[in-house]
C-alpha cells in the first residue's frame, strides 16, 4: 500500500519544500543564463536542478514522483526561470545565494530522509536518500552543463546534508516530535554549511603517500638513479689499447 502523502510533509515544513525547489531551480537557471542559453534551456535547467534529487529518491524508494502530482513544483521552477531571464545575473552573485543553497540543501536532506522512512526504508538507506535528495539535482546540473561537479569542491557540502539527514533519521527512530526534530536537523546542517562557506572548512583529502605502505613510501622517497651522459661515460672509461 502506498502511504498517504499527507503524513510525509507537515504544514510546518511545506514551505521549505517549495523554497528548496526554488533555490535549486535558481542555481540551475543561473548556470544556463551565464552560458547565454535560450529561455527554453534556462527553464529546463531550472526544472532539472530543482526536482532532480527528489525524482531520483522517489524512483529508488518506489514512491510516486513528487512533482508529477504537485503542479506548484513545476510552476515554481518556471517562475524562477522567468525571473532569472529578465534580471541581470550580477544581481544573484555573492554569498547570499550560497547560504540560500545551503538552506535548500539541508532542508531537502531532512525531507528526503523523512519521506524514505515513511515508505519503510531502513534508517541507514533512509539517511542516504536524504543526501541524494539534497545533492543529486546539483550533480545533474553540473554534468549537463559540462562543469566540475559541486561534489568535487573541497569545502563541506555533502557532509552538511549527511548531518541533517542523520539527525532527522535518529530523531525519527527515537520517536521525537517532527516539529522539533526536523527544524533542529535542518539548522544543524545549515550551521555547518554556513561555517564551511565562511571559513572554507573541509575534510582532509586523500593523500597517496599516506595510503602507501612503509615499503612503498620508502621506495617513492628514494632518489632516482642518475644515468651518466654519453660524454661523461667516455671521460670515465679508459680507452682500450689498439
Amino acid at each position: 500500500m502506498i502511504p498517504d502523502p499527507t503524513i510525509i510533509l507537515t504544514p510546518l515544513l511545506d514551505w521549505l519544500d517549495i523554497a528548496g525547489v526554488a533555490v535549486f531551480a535558481l542555481s540551475g537557471a543561473l548556470i544556463a543564463a551565464k552560458e547565454r542559453q535560450t529561455i527554453v534551456t534556462v527553464v529546463f535547467f531550472a526544472l532539472v536542478t530543482g526536482v532532480g534529487g527528489g525524482t531520483v529518491r522517489d524512483l529508488l524508494i518506489d514512491a510516486p514522483v513528487f512533482w508529477i502530482k504537485d503542479a506548484w513544483v513545476a510552476a515554481t521552477c518556471l517562475v524562477v526561470a522567468l525571473i532569472v531571464w529578465f534580471t541581470p545575473t550580477r544581481w544573484w552573485e555573492g554569498k547570499l545565494l550560497d547560504y540560500s543553497d545551503g538552506l535548500g540543501l539541508t532542508a531537502y536532506a531532512v525531507l528526503g530522509s523523512a519521506k524514505a522512512l515513511t515508505y519503510g526504508i531502513p534508517p541507514v538507506p533512509a539517511m542516504m536518500m536524504g543526501v541524494v535528495t539534497g545533492c543529486v539535482g546539483g550533480v545533474i546540473r553540473d554534468v549537463i552543463a559540462g562543469r566540475p561537479s559541486i561534489l568535487m569542491r573541497p569545502e563541506l557540502y555533502v557532509t552538511a546534508a549527511a548531518l541533517s539527514a542523520t539527525i532527522c533519521v535518529a530523531g525519527e527512530t527515537l520517536g521525537g516530535p517532527r516539529e522539533v526534530v526536523w527544524p533542529l536537523a535542518t539548522a544543524a546542517g545549515l550551521i555547518l554549511r554556513s561555517a564551511a562557506i565562511r571559513y572554507n572548512l573541509s575534510l582532509p583529502s586523500y593523500h597517496e603517500r599516506l595510503a602507501a605502505t612503509d615499503a612503498e613510501g620508502a621506495e617513492a622517497e628514494a632518489p632516482a638513479p642518475q644515468i651518466a651522459s654519453s660524454k661523461e661515460f667516455r671521460e670515465e672509461t679508459p680507452a682500450k689499447a689498439d
